[in-house]
This record gives C-alpha cells, structure tokens and sequence, in this order.
C-alpha cells in the first residue's frame, strides 16, 4: 500500500490551456487545442499514464506543452513536483532536460541524415550529464545495452543505416542517458512494423522499473494503453472525459466518448487518420461548444448539455468522469 507521506506529484496540469487561430482575418476561428485540462497523479513508485484519443483530441498539443515545446495560453504544468510549464516554469533547459526527455513518433525525422546517431547521444551525455571522456562512452554503451543495442553496432553509423525499430529504440537510449523522471513518448510506435511494436511497449515496462522513470505515453491504440498502462485519461476535442486506472476504463467505460472508442476496435487493422487541424466547420465548432462538447455525437445528450460543461464525477473506484449523466 503506498505511504501517503512518500507520495510524489507525477503530473499535474492545472487550468491549462492552448489556443491556436487558424485561418486569415475573415475567417479567423479560434480552436482550443487544450481545454480547462487538469490532470493529478500522484505516486510513490514510476507509473505509465497514457493519453487517448483521436487525432485533434489534445494528447499531442498536451505533450508539447510538458515538453516545453509550445507555451500553454493559460494555466501551469508540474511533472515530479516541479513547475515545467506556465507560471513558474523557471528551470534552465539543462534542468529541465535532465528531468524530462522525448520519444517521438518518426525516429527518422528526430536525427538528421548527415549525422552520426551516437554523436546525438555524446552530445546528450555530455550537455545534460556533463560528462566527460570514458564515462560518456560508458553512460552511451549502457543506455544502449538497455535497449538491447551494442555501442560496437552503433558507433558511426547513419540513421539510414538502421531500421525504423533500431532507431527508435536508439532514440530511447538518447533519452535514457540523463536518466529522466519521465520521458514523454508521443505515439512512438506508429511508425513501426507491427511485428515489432510490442517489443517497444515491453521494453517501456522493463525501463520503467529498471531506471525507475515515469512514461507519458499519447497513442491511440487502446490494446496497448491497456497492457502498458497504470492511469489513462481520455482526450476529446482538448478537454479531458475521462480519468483514472487504465484496467477500470478500459473494461467498464462511464463516458459515452470512450464507450464509442471502444466499440471501434473488432477491425484489427483500424488505425485513425492522423493529421492538423483540417476539419470541417461542424467539427471545429465543438472546439468552442460552452457546454459539453461531445453532446452532438452522443446518445445521453440533453439539453442540460448545452447549457452546462460537465464537471468531473468522482466514482467509487476513484475514476473522474466528466459527464452529466455518468
């Protein structure tokens, strides 16, 4: 049972959000990528929180804004007791780097075609770490040998030298070198052959206990959501529906959004379209709906829905569900 005085803030995200413009000065349209999201997750041990949805739900804009990659408009984000975004975000990027480290979705596209890949590594061990000579080649081979890589096999080579497997799984090694408190993984296994992703998602949970680092893990598979993961929350149009243990969720969904979710997965090779914000008018006005804004899609809606955004019911298994009719 965990001890409530050696508890540690993971993540959390209080008031937070992101606004983007689109379009020119006719046809300005303001989207709320992030909508009032407020996340708490607390733990005395590293856990797996993934984030689900469909593309535009919010899980990407969230990850860059934890990553420090894009400014939230309003509202703060703490990971492991730390303010990593908004008000009072004051740590140096090198602080932050060794707290924090990416996964992306395309290894190709997070190397560079005319650079070594372990010349990324050095360069992380020795600007995060400050490590020096032997012990950053020492910190390179044993990040390496985590993922099931040898420095040997590395060493010189180019990202079109490897596999899109090998490389993502040197790209989890990048990340591993600082030794982070979390690494915020943005569907890092869509670009994979399907044969091979499983590898990646059990290699997550060995790393999980053998550095002893937390995963903020954005997909949309839902199979492996529910074999990885510890917390799930579930995204639709920027705002959180639904939040708690993933095994609950997954097997007794409360909202209507993730009901739907769930009954997408009989056809094993669904996959849904990724993309920006390229969608019709009837969907970008959920952005801005002031009530609930999956009330058009959803078979519960009343006119209490459009009047008034649900707020989160805490239910018995202490799951948040942001529905009026839970």
């Amino acid at each position: 049972m965990s001890n409530a005085n050696t508890m540690t803030t993971v993540l959390k995200t209080e008031g937070l959000n992101k606004v983007y413009t689109l379009g020119g000065i006719v046809t300005r349209t303001r989207i709320n990528a992030l909508d009032d999201v407020n996340l708490d997750i607390k733990s005395d041990r590293p856990v797996i929180i993934s984030l689900v949805g469909e593309s535009g739900s919010g899980k990407t804009t969230l990850a860059k804004v934890i990553l420090r990659l894009v400014e939230p408009t309003s509202g703060s984000a703490v990971v492991y007791d730390r303010v990593v975004a908004g008000a009072g975000a004051k740590q140096s990027k090198s602080e932050f780097l060794a707290a924090v480290q990416p996964i992306f979705q395309n290894p190709f596209e997070a190397f560079s075609a005319y650079r070594t890949v372990d010349a990324y590594l050095r360069t992380t061990a020795m600007r995060v770490q400050n490590l020096q000579g032997d012990a950053t080649t020492e910190a390179m081979a044993q990040a390496l040998t985590s993922v099931g890589l040898k420095y040997e096999d590395v060493r010189g080579k180019y990202p079109n030298q490897f596999s899109g497997g090998e490389l993502q799984r040197v790209s989890i090694a990048r990340a591993l070198i600082p030794r982070p408190k979390i690494i915020v993984a943005d569907e890092p296994v869509s670009m994979i052959d399907a044969s091979l992703r499983m590898n990646i998602v059990n290699l997550f949970l060995s790393l999980k206990e053998q550095y002893n680092t937390s995963f903020l893990y954005m997909t949309h598979d839902l199979a492996t959501a529910y074999y990885i993961s510890d917390y799930l929350a579930v995204m639709y149009r920027g705002a959180i529906v639904e939040f708690g243990s993933a095994r609950e969720i997954l097997t007794s969904p409360k909202h209507p959004y993730t009901q739907l979710l769930l009954d997408s997965i009989p056809h094993t090779n669904h996959k849904w379209t990724r993309g920006t914000f390229t969608m019709s008018d009837i969907e970008t006005k959920e952005y801005r709906f002031g009530g609930c804004k999956f009330r058009n899609r959803c078979p519960l809606a009343q006119e209490v829905c459009t009047r008034e955004r649900p707020q989160a019911m805490r239910k018995d298994d202490g799951r948040e569900v942001y529905c009026h009719f839970a």
